[in-house]
């Protein structure tokens, strides 16, 4: 019997490699790590080592700015009072300035506001986020895979996904109590989440019987996520694992989250595998903007509380 208290970890290059029968025995360690767990890694995804240690370089670049912190309010899973220790910036897709949704200031399609002052960021942050979106649309096959569909049931909603690349420092602190955290207890929006290989431990997940585990170190391996969007495609057959952060590594923690979700005016509503007569769809069809705006607005509408039940 599997262990649903250890975090998989799926091997890509079989799949990527074309290998015979890869494609449905990938799908099929997917399927449990995203019903049972939540998480899972990934090894041998084709992503380069240099590439990936250049862009946590260029975030320790931008980290050694002053810039300050947010409190997570929109925890469900814990109710959390005190500012995330951490820092952050945020990077979309770098749309061009006479880009038609730039140019129309279209929510979420914004261009990207760059530090000036840092040669070179721009760009290498540019290509991860290219190299990522790439990764996305190998791994969506996947998980249509995993659900039953077609392989290429998402290739059309992924063609051009809506993402954000999160820097993250989480400064060391030698005392923590025990509602500090680098960032609290969540569950992420997006359809999928990719994090960054790192060398400093800091992440733990909940799982389904309510034990909190750390994810350990894995040399060059992602891990990957599902968010409350995932939750919606599948009519809560994938889950949306809580986890948090907290740096106890006696030094400066960085890390690289790519959330990604589908085309921006791709409407998301559960798969034709995942409802029924004995199933129901469980959430009426939504869109990003309409879905994030009410995000957004339980998180930062400090003056208005009541628009949080509005909002859910």
């Amino acid at each position: 019997m599997a262990n649903t208290e250890i975090i998989p970890v799926i091997d890509l290059g079989p799949y990527l490699s074309g290998a015979p029968g890869a494609i449905d025995r990938t799908a099929e360690e997917l399927h449990f790590a995203l019903t049972e767990i939540g998480f899972y890694f990934i090894v041998n995804h084709g992503v380069p080592s240099e590439q990936i240690q250049a862009v946590f370089r260029q975030a320790a670049r931008f980290h050694a700015l002053p810039i300050g912190g947010d409190t997570l309010r929109t925890s469900t899973v814990a109710t959390v009072t005190k500012a995330n220790i951490n820092e952050a910036f945020f990077v979309a897709r770098d749309l061009p300035s006479d880009h038609p949704d730039v140019l129309s200031d279209r929510r979420f399609r914004s261009a990207n506001r760059w530090p000036t002052g840092l040669p070179g960021f721009r760009e290498a942050i540019a290509a991860y986020c290219e190299t990522m979106e790439q990764l996305v649309r190998t791994l969506v096959r996947l998980y249509a895979r995993a659900l039953r569909l077609p392989l290429e049931y998402f290739d059309h909603a992924f063609r051009e996904p809506q993402y954000k690349l999160r820097m993250t420092h989480y400064p060391y602190r030698a005392v923590l109590a025990d509602d500090d955290f680098g960032i609290a207890p969540h569950t992420d929006t997006s359809f999928l989440t990719l994090l960054a290989p790192n060398d400093i431990p800091g992440l733990s997940i909940r799982t389904q019987s309510g034990k909190w585990i750390d994810a350990p170190v894995i040399p060059g391996a992602f891990v990957v996520n599902g968010g409350q969007l995932l939750q919606r495609w599948t009519n809560d057959y994938f889950l949306a694992t809580p986890h948090r952060a907290v740096n106890r590594s006696g030094g400066e923690r960085y890390a690289l989250a790519f959330f990604c979700d589908s085309n921006i005016d791709w409407p998301v509503a559960a798969v034709p595998t995942c409802v029924g007569p004995d199933n129901p769809p469980k959430y009426p069809t939504t869109y990003y903007t309409e879905y994030m705006i009410g995000y957004q607005q339980r998180t930062y509408n400090v003056l208005h509380p009541d628009s949080k039940a509005a909002t859910e």
